[in-house]
């Protein structure tokens, strides 16, 4: 709904949140209201607006002031119960509109492997002072339909990137044709995860086009994101990349778990932009379940003043 937007992290560096959700669906509520008044206290210096049995009427424009401010405040209050039946003390900020227009990004100097105009644009942040961060998850193991709930109540985005040999498992894609119709990209991560540098440029281009081939097939869509296994990767790799309708390769700055997160920073924070890594995978891997990786995003992101944004939205 539009109106929770005001809540929303805006451009710039973002207002971050020293009052909490709550805190400023209440000043929200308190502005309108005071505007309320003063529209209608102005009604009231007008003999015309008295009716009959002496009270002053309330002007057209409060009452849609105040009627506005309980459908902020009522929304709030959903978001909010929303988010602690998923275990979470408040509801995740929500992201701004996104650009109309994308910014320009390039690749990372770390990242580069040759100045080719042509290779895919490697990186681990979005420029942007926005305070946002955008969650991808990696291979396709875990299939958990609880996943699928708690991301579509919480409104939450992020992009998946899937090796064959673990999505097609179990379930197999339609879990993800789910992911993708909730409005989530679905991206390449090759047939069968291997180490790439390893492997001869045809080894790689069956891995790479192959894996391109099957989502186009299961998907309906081509992907333009492609991320390597353990993120490495060859010139040749970004070549090949390229050939079969890779433009860009995001790898990451954090990577999450259920219940701790490495930072590839000195400084423990999450920054405006940032890609984070985490995985489909559930008890068997983590002792732990896709809801509790989530948890640990959202409460982290949050405290830190950050909203989750779709990274489609933004290269």
């Amino acid at each position: 709904m539009q109106l929770i937007r005001l809540f929303s992290p805006s451009g710039g560096s973002g207002p971050g949140r020293p009052g909490g959700a709550g805190v400023r669906a209440l000043a929200a509520f308190g502005a309108l209201s005071l505007l309320a008044v003063g529209c209608s206290a102005a009604a009231t210096s007008s003999q015309d607006n008295v009716p009959a049995h002496g009270r002053p009427a309330v002007a057209p424009a409060a009452r849609a002031l105040l009627t506005q401010a309980k459908l902020i405040e009522r929304a709030q209050a959903r978001r909010d119960a929303t988010a602690a039946r998923w275990g979470l003390d408040e509801a995740p900020l929500e992201p701004p509109e996104p650009p109309a227009v994308k910014a320009r990004i390039a690749t990372e100097p770390v990242f580069s492997r040759g100045d080719d105009p042509k290779l895919p644009i490697a990186i681990s942040r979005v420029p942007t002072d926005r305070k946002i961060v955008f969650l991808t998850l990696d291979d396709g193991y875990e299939k958990d339909p609880e996943f699928l709930r708690m991301t579509k109540e919480l409104h939450i985005p992020y992009s998946a990137f899937l090796s064959d040999y673990l999505a097609k498992d179990g379930k197999g894609y339609g879990y993800f044709r789910t992911v993708q119709q909730q409005g989530n990209g679905v991206h390449n991560h090759t047939l069968h995860h291997p180490y790439l540098p390893g492997l001869s440029t045809d080894e790689q281009r069956k891995e790479i086009c192959g894996q391109q081939e099957n989502l186009t097939r299961e998907m309906g869509r081509t992907p333009r994101l492609f991320r390597p296994p353990y993120g490495d990767y060859t010139r040749d790799t970004l070549r090949i990349a390229a050939s079969c309708g890779i433009d860009v390769v995001p790898l990451w700055a954090e990577e999450f778990f259920p219940d701790h997160i490495d930072y590839s920073r000195g400084d423990g924070q999450l920054h405006p932009g940032d890609i984070i890594l985490s995985h489909f995978r559930g008890r068997e891997d983590w002792q732990a379940t896709m809801p509790d990786l989530l948890r640990n995003v959202l409460r982290t992101a949050t405290e830190q003043g950050f909203a989750v944004a779709r990274l489609e939205d933004y290269v």
